[in-house]
């Protein structure tokens, strides 16, 4: 029995996706198909129903000759199936590529910053100079005699990366790694390093009229020039301080930590020509994790300690935030994907765009900005229910040991905004005339 990804909204007999030698497949639970008490299933048979599909079964205890078994004893496999899945829909845009937002006239007065903590203090780096963020492994080797700075060096997708405490580079305290400290991967020059910090805060838009350059008076080297700018959120009493990606190491740090550049160039040359990566936003909502196309994610807040109410609303709208004068409706997904509210400590809104459709989605948190080779990503097999349909790709990732389910932010969007009229018009039959 592989680890599964559990599929919201999907029929009940499906206890999620495996990966099997590669492949995103489907698991049925074979006791719950034939009404029987379920048990530990501990294998999983694969059968050929037009795609892969494993049935989960407690044990396999043999392989006899068709005839030596009681018809009465002989399950029809696929009339079981199509029994429990009878909401297969197969999409039309399966395996399509999503189409970035539309960009709006004034995005172009916009900076994307990527936020992280570092100790009590919160900073950005550009969204362009960052490849991804990722968890800390636990395979770190360290360097012994270093420089406070280096942390050591992880294997990421066969490459080394040098890793580097941002604390150190900025010339405050060290901070304890923990669970939520994270790695920002940033390019700078032909080379990747990692910066680890505290933990990872969100993706944030903000008016190129609100960064405002750091005052010559703190120019005095060191840690300052590692600062290009001070971003003020508006309607909020927080400053972000821009790092400048280029600047953050010394010359002593660049000349030992990268010797190896033009293997850099190699590594990255070969990513290319093997055909890409897309970057995504992985987040949690419970024990399972999602992700959306980055290029959809308008950006990721904090969500606010109190939301203005949507009249006449179903249960999982929980109002709508104001985000620098637009009004977003605000849903909570854990509802709309389990029926239960969200319970994360840290919770996030998630606003994503299409076109002139937004709305700002409710999670537990926002960890990674993972980049994910397109030879990595699958298109999701068929699951079964209407509500499966928002689920239109997969990331097979190996290293990790897992599958991510992959959100359509088409359907996404689309799927909300109907859910939402149709709540409203059930509401209003049933006040009547």
């Amino acid at each position: 029995m592989p680890r599964l990804s559990r599929v919201p909204h999907a029929p009940s007999a499906l206890l999620g996706l495996g990966n099997l030698r590669g492949q995103a497949v489907p698991i049925l639970s074979l006791s719950h198909m034939m009404g029987t008490d379920i048990l530990a299933a501990r294998r999983v048979i694969v059968i050929d129903a037009g795609e892969p599909i494993g049935i989960a079964v407690d044990s396999v205890a043999q392989v006899v000759a068709n005839d030596d078994v009681p018809a009465d004893h002989r399950i029809d496999i696929h009339a079981l199936i199509a029994e429990n899945m009878s909401g297969q829909v197969v999409r039309k845009t399966r395996g399509q590529i999503v189409t970035p937002r539309r960009e709006e006239t004034s995005s172009a007065d916009r900076l994307s910053l990527v936020s992280f903590a570092v100790g009590t203090q919160e900073f950005a780096l550009p969204l362009a100079a960052v490849l991804e963020v990722i968890r800390l492994p636990s395979d770190i080797a360290l360097v012994p005699h270093s420089d406070e700075a280096v942390v050591g060096s992880t294997l990421l997708r066969e490459a080394l990366l040098p890793l580097l405490s941002l604390a150190a580079l900025l010339g405050l305290p060290p901070s304890e790694i923990g669970t939520r400290s994270r790695i920002v991967v940033v390019a700078i020059g032909q080379h990747r390093v990692g910066l680890v910090v505290d933990a990872m805060r969100g993706i944030l838009q903000v008016p190129e009229a609100d960064i405002d350059p750091i005052p010559q008076v703190l120019s005095r080297g060191g840690a300052e020039a590692r600062i290009q700018a001070i971003c003020r959120i508006a309607g909020e009493k927080r400053l972000v301080s821009v790092l400048a990606a280029d600047q953050l190491l010394r010359d002593d740090i660049t000349a030992r930590l990268l010797k190896s550049s033009a293997e850099d160039r190699q590594d990255m040359a070969v990513e290319k020509a093997d055909g890409g990566s897309e970057q995504f936003l992985f987040f949690r909502i419970g024990a399972e994790e999602f992700g959306l196309p980055l290029g959809s994610v308008e950006e990721v807040v904090s969500l606010p300690s109190k939301l203005t109410p949507l009249p006449r609303a179903p249960a999982f709208v929980q109002g709508v935030m104001n985000l620098r004068g637009q009004v977003i409706p605000v849903i909570d997904q854990a509802k709309r994907f389990s029926g239960a509210a969200s319970t994360g400590v840290k919770r996030r809104v998630v606003v994503v765009r299409l076109g002139d459709m937004q709305a700002g989605f409710i999670v537990d948190a926002a960890s990674e900005i993972l980049r994910v080779p397109l030879d990595a990503l699958r298109d999701a097999p068929d699951l079964g229910g209407e509500g499966t349909k928002v689920f239109d790709r997969v990331a097979n990732l190996p290293d990790q040991e897992k599958i991510v389910l992959i959100i359509s932010p088409r359907e996404l969007l689309d799927r909300a905004e109907r859910d939402l009229l149709a709540s409203i018009a059930k509401q209003d039959a049933t006040a009547g005339p």
